[in-house]
């Protein structure tokens, strides 16, 4: 099953993002989670690049690591993973 893309993002204060789909859906991301795991996630803690870096990539939510929109140089989340919570 093919999911609808994301063509919109919306990130907010609290670490969540509004997550637009071209199906007309809107879900909403609670990022604290992945932030919580570290890792690469741990980038995201500042809410100033987590606001800023936060992008469509690869169809989906992203954030943007060194700002160059490089779709093989982000955090991306599989769509139907945001799409199905």
């Amino acid at each position: 099953m093919e999911f609808p893309s994301v063509f919109m993002v919306e990130p907010h204060d609290n670490f969540t993002v509004s997550v637009y789909f071209d199906d007309g859906k809107v879900k909403s991301f609670n990022a604290k989670p992945l932030i919580e795991k570290g890792g690469i996630f741990a980038q995201l803690e500042d809410v100033k690049f987590f606001k800023e870096r936060c992008v469509v990539l690869n169809h989906t939510l992203a954030w943007d690591i060194k700002g160059d929109f490089d779709p093989c140089n982000c955090i991306d989340v599989c769509p139907d993973v945001i799409y199905n919570q």
